[in-house]
């Protein structure tokens, strides 16, 4: 992908100067996420996990206490804020930038009251009809992914006439109305969903072609993470030992001009963008 390495014109998101690769580190305060379900459900646990992130290079830490995995069952909003409230109000003390990943108002609302500066929603601000507002009215940022359905539906039988222009498409959409609930498009990041409502054959196109959705002029967020399709291509059936597979995803689509990148596994990730940087840097395609 050499000869389409892309350059692009958004320079800042969250405060985070994008003149780098950016990297947020998943935290779960769940039982059952798909890959570190129950590793870090206990406060204690998660804020170690956050500190361990940091301390390997992460500069967002994405804090969820619900898993969106597929088919995942909801949990109460009661639930969802007693899990992440104690986590991100430490770890935004330790001076941290907190993500608060969360399709819920009332979820948003109470992680930014306790240090949450971005929203990130797999529902792009259109799950809760009271989302936007928070948004607007607390001035966080908000990264806008595409999910095709629901968790518990999305995999049913996902279906596009072009992946990657369907989902620029519909991200525009969503940008639009976020412009009209007054939260200016300097505060928006885009995720395309990887795996969300996708097939393979969808998540291979629309890695192959992330550069599109810089039409959007918005920071890109990429999560490859350790995910199902990365098995499917190698036979790697445990989600912890997708690192690799995880990392080459990563570099691929950095070519791309992805900015930020949500990942389990923080230093190798960090490794890899950083010769991936130096080799840019002493020889630019």
């Amino acid at each position: 992908m050499a000869d389409r390495t892309v350059q692009p014109k958004v320079t800042t998101f969250a405060g985070l100067s994008l003149d780098r690769p950016r990297i947020m580190g998943i935290v779960n305060v769940t039982p059952d996420s798909f890959s570190d379900g129950g590793e870090a459900l206990r406060v204690k646990d998660a804020v170690s996990r956050g500190r361990a992130m940091l301390a390997a290079g992460a500069d967002i830490l994405d804090i969820g206490g619900e898993s969106t995995r597929p088919r995942a069952t909801p949990v109460s909003v009661d639930e969802e804020c007693a899990r992440v409230s104690p986590v991100i109000e430490t770890l935004a003390g330790d001076g941290a930038l907190i993500s608060i990943d969360s399709r819920r108002s009332a979820v948003m609302r109470t992680a930014v009251a306790a240090g949450a500066k971005i929203v990130n929603d797999v529902t792009a601000l259109d799950g809760d009809p009271d989302a936007a507002a928070v948004v607007a009215e607390t001035g966080v940022s908000v990264i806008l992914m595409h999910m095709q359905g629901a968790p518990q539906t999305m995999q049913d039988n996902p279906t596009y006439d072009v992946p990657s222009q369907d989902i620029r498409d519909y991200l525009s959409g969503r940008i639009a109305a976020c412009e009209a609930a007054d939260i200016s498009r300097d505060r928006i990041a885009v995720d395309a969903g990887i795996g969300f409502g996708k097939t393979l054959d969808h998540n291979l196109e629309l890695l192959a072609h992330m550069d599109v959705l810089h039409a959007l002029a918005c920071a890109v967020v990429l999560g490859v993470s350790r995910k199902s399709f990365i098995g499917r291509l190698t036979g790697v059936e445990d989600p912890r030992e997708r690192v690799a597979g995880s990392v080459a995803a990563a570099l691929a689509t950095r070519d791309l001009g992805v900015q930020i990148f949500r990942v389990h596994d923080v230093a190798q990730t960090r490794q890899a963008l950083d010769v991936w940087e130096a080799i840019r840097q002493t020889h630019p395609s």
